[in-house]
């Protein structure tokens, strides 16, 4: 019998833990019933009871696993933690909120089973607000249009992988991991298939997403998958020098053949300190997302530092190291 992982990453879910695991319990009895299973919740430092809840879960149903992370440890490598110490066939990416349907699951089974070892799950439309809709798509077209990399649009993770996939993914050692940019690079070798869906609204709590986490989001993709920051502040330092020279030596000529009828007094050199005074400093925080980039991967910390664990057995505790 195949067995399905399905990981739910969550932070501060008490209202949504229960709920989403007795749906997707729910599911698999009736869409799913010859398929084995595993949930696997991995908790990023929940503060608000979350895993007093998981123990209870884990409690009554050994099919339900959890992990407690140290620290919170981020969007990105908690959700990418968590698969790889997925032991299924095949592992299902799930957010806790219900914005991701559960229903979808049989839906990207049935893809796996016909050879797409990938399943991504593509947003057409979300009930989110409108605006942040909107925001989303300038950024996926936008990073599309820098990255040599063909990033996916309005692909947020929810999705299917295969245990093949699962391996590469521990195999990489990425201390800054990416996900939608790890399936974008290397989605072409494992079959990948899109499966559109609309987005629900978060069922209960509040949404953990702000503007630093977009930012976030979107300055690690930049920065792991472009070249076009540095190109850019290359390319416009070298153009801002040279009108600067220019705006130079026209003055000097201006000075010395016009002496005593040129009055522009000092206005070019204002003018050259703000304009070309703002464009270092921009680029200098652009050089040092990068950097930041850079050294987070150099340090290489570990993903996530875990605290405890519940319902695994021996075996899978060896998945750990």
């Amino acid at each position: 019998m195949k067995k399905i992982s399905i990981v739910i990453p969550c932070f501060n879910e008490v209202e949504n833990v229960c709920p989403i695991s007795a749906a997707v319990i729910g599911m698999m009895k009736k869409d799913l019933p010859h398929y084995d299973y595993e949930i696997l919740f991995i908790d990023n430092c929940s503060t608000d009871g979350t895993r007093d809840k998981l123990r209870t879960l884990c409690k009554d149903n050994k099919k339900i696993k959890a992990i407690f992370n140290a620290a919170n440890f981020g969007q990105f490598n908690s959700p990418f933690y968590g698969m790889c110490q997925s032991d299924g066939d095949c592992t299902v990416l799930l957010c806790a909120d219900f914005q991701d349907p559960v229903d979808m699951i049989p839906k990207f089974v049935a893809e796996w089973e016909k050879g797409h070892r990938i399943v991504s799950g593509v947003k057409t439309s979300s009930r989110e607000n409108g605006f942040i809709y909107f925001l989303r798509t300038v950024y996926y077209r936008l990073i599309r249009s820098m990255s040599q990399t063909e990033f996916i649009e309005h692909f947020t993770g929810f999705g299917l992988y295969d245990r093949s996939f699962i391996l590469l993914l521990r195999e990489l050692h990425d201390s800054s991991p990416f996900l939608r940019g790890i399936v974008a690079e290397y989605g072409h070798s494992f079959n990948r298939i899109e499966v559109p869906y609309r987005q629900e609204k978060r069922r209960a709590g509040k949404t953990k997403n702000n503007f630093y986490s977009l930012y976030d989001a979107a300055m690690l993709s930049i920065t792991s998958y472009t070249k076009v920051g540095l190109r850019l502040a290359t390319f416009v330092g070298f153009l801002s020098s040279g009108i600067s020279l220019l705006v130079a030596l026209i003055y000097l000529v201006m000075k010395l053949v016009w002496w005593n009828r040129f009055s522009a007094g000092s206005a070019p050199i204002v003018l050259g300190i703000y304009v070309i005074g703002s464009l270092q400093l921009f680029f200098i925080g652009l050089l040092g997302e990068y950097i930041l980039n850079i050294n987070s991967r150099v340090i290489n910390r570990p993903i996530v530092v875990e605290e405890e664990r519940l319902n695994f057995g021996e075996e899978e505790e060896l998945l750990k190291n």
